[in-house]
């Protein structure tokens, strides 16, 4: 990229400028969606600013509360939780909202209530925010079934239903990466205009990658077909080179790593959380949609991961996504796994 010549392009493709394009190829669309993106966006800018200054605003620190999965929450989950509680509420686009902090979904009152359901991880890898790691915000969106009369069934639906889903990085820059089901791009923050720029246009991870992401430390509670693959990692037989093991344990950094470098992120199921540690609905399904979208796979050690049909908003599912040849590796150790049986 020529970042000199960019430093006076006049021509940005700017995130709202990107969706209005998307929709004009839409003639029957009426605007709903590309509003309710548009609050997303705003949801995220509110966020970085604040995790900008999180240390001179002592925003850093424990809110003296316990998340519905037994996290302490610090100060800045609690007021990005209600950034986009009320960004969302307030677009008139939403009627029922999942949100990793709340232990019951939100329904929107009747008056403000639209045809979209937001699923979202407000503040992802917040036990990093002391030590300035990269955090982020992830999110999904699904069209509600029951327009006059939502339930909780509009958002229990498989991760192949979702109409688009993304996530926020919070780091040396603030990087929004985006699919509405046709790609992957990546919009980066200009700090002097407040605005997102298109700066990875059309993502797509390379088919293998070298580089492998998973905490090692549960290593003696996995199951057969992860601890061979990550053996084979570290000591392929087929003469090829090792594998790099990269783990920042903010999944929005690992994963971002790993759609623009290739390769896998793996958090498997293991003997003490058997159904594995991350949730489906705003932590799996948007990270699968988007590395689905970017020619990759996700897998869950049974299935596609964007086929599960979750049945509790905060149900958990053990995840393997990256570049396709690297998870069909993965699937054929499942595979003869299962074979034995």
């Amino acid at each position: 990229m020529d970042h000199a010549g960019d430093a006076y392009r006049t021509d940005l493709m700017t995130i709202t400028r990107f969706v209005l394009n998307e929709q004009s190829r839409h003639p029957e669309s009426r605007g709903d969606f590309t509003i309710l993106l548009s609050h997303i966006v705003l949801g995220c800018k509110f966020v970085c600013s604040c995790v900008n200054k999180a240390g001179l605003a002592k925003l850093i620190g424990l809110a003296g509360e316990t998340n519905v999965q037994g996290e302490e929450q610090k100060k800045l989950d609690v007021l990005s939780n209600e950034v986009f509680v009320k960004a969302l509420v307030s677009s008139g686009r939403t009627s029922i909202l999942v949100s990793e902090e709340d232990e019951e979904a939100t329904f929107v009152e009747s008056a403000k209530r639209g045809k979209y359901c937001v699923v979202f991880d407000p503040l992802d890898g917040s036990s990093n925010i002391d030590c300035g790691v990269s955090i982020g915000t992830i999110f999904g969106i699904y069209m509600i079934k029951h327009a006059n009369d939502p339930t909780l069934e509009d958002v229990l639906q498989p991760g192949k239903n979702m109409l688009a889903a993304g996530y926020c990085m919070y780091g040396s820059s603030c990087t929004l990466v985006l699919s509405t089901g046709c790609g992957v791009n990546g919009f980066t923050l200009d700090p002097s205009l407040g605005e997102f720029i298109l700066t990875h246009p059309d993502i797509k991870i390379p088919k293998k990658g070298k580089i492998y992401s998973v905490n090692e430390g549960n290593a003696k509670n996995w199951d057969g077909p992860t601890a061979k693959y990550v053996e084979k990692c570290k000591f392929p037989k087929d003469g090829s080179s090792s594998k790099s093991l990269r783990y920042i344990g903010s999944m929005v950094a690992d994963v971002h790593r790993t759609l623009l470098y290739g390769g896998v992120f793996l958090y498997p199921a293991d003997k003490k959380s058997p159904s594995g540690k991350l949730r489906v609905l705003y932590e799996v399904f948007p990270m699968s949609f988007l590395m689905e979208q970017a020619g990759g796979q996700a897998f869950t050690g049974k299935q596609r991961a964007l086929d599960l049909i979750p049945t509790k908003i905060h149900e958990r599912s053990p995840i393997f996504l990256g570049s396709y040849d690297d998870v069909e590796e993965i699937k054929a150790l499942y595979a003869a796994e299962e074979d034995k049986k």
